[in-house]
């Protein structure tokens, strides 16, 4: 472990990619992810973690893996959103998007949770814009019931923040054979971002790998 890598995924429309066009489907985001990774993972054992919408690709990267090459990941860590076999998870699935890239709050509906909205304008723009292609993402996620039969044997660790919307998280327990622990942390949707959470997390993360390897 003390030769481990961390890679954050960064996705096409973003930050140092901004000039890029968004992904239009999850499978294309997927298969980049694996293309980009796959002889690392190949090579050494491997964790994921992934908060809200980042929830849901790192369980399709996970379940692409699975299924394509035998790749399971050590532990999988997955903050604020609904498991993905959940009926709150097919609810929000089926929410009709607002044309417009200002109702910030609607589009929140799909993947956001509760925290303070930004006050500048452009950057309301811009954020509206980023959740609505991550909802649009989101929309094309397929989760085959075939592949939701208990898909992996490791443990599975939930976070969420105490003043977040409710997520229901309890259906991670039916996609694993390993153990399941959920956590509340004080904060909202980014409650990641607090230093004590912060902390905690990589501390957690860091022995939870290190006991699974």
């Amino acid at each position: 472990f003390t030769s481990s890598a961390v890679f954050c995924i960064r996705l096409p429309g973003r930050e140092t990619r901004l000039e890029e066009p968004f992904a239009k489907d999850m499978t294309s985001v997927v298969n980049e992810i694996t293309s980009v990774l796959l002889k690392e993972l190949k090579e050494k054992p491997f964790a994921f973690f992934g908060h809200s919408f980042g929830t849901y690709m790192s369980f399709a990267v996970a379940l692409h893996l699975k299924k394509m090459y035998g790749l399971e990941p050590v532990h999988l860590f997955m903050s604020a959103a609904h498991s993905p076999n959940s009926a709150a998870y097919l609810a929000v699935q089926s929410i009709v998007l607002p044309d417009g890239h200002n109702d910030l709050l609607a589009i929140m509906e799909i993947l956001g949770g509760n925290f303070e909205l930004p006050h500048d304008e452009d950057l309301w723009r811009d954020t509206a814009l980023t959740f609505k292609e991550d909802a649009k993402l989101f929309q094309t996620c397929s989760f085959e019931k075939t592949d939701m039969n208990t898909p992996f044997s490791c443990d599975i660790t939930y976070f969420c923040g105490s003043d977040d919307k409710i997520y229901d998280a309890k259906g991670w327990r039916e996609l694993t054979s390993g153990d399941t622990s959920f956590y509340e942390l004080p904060g909202d949707h980014l409650y990641l971002l607090k230093p004590s959470n912060e902390s905690f997390l990589i501390k957690y993360m860091t022995r939870s790998i290190e006991n699974g390897l």
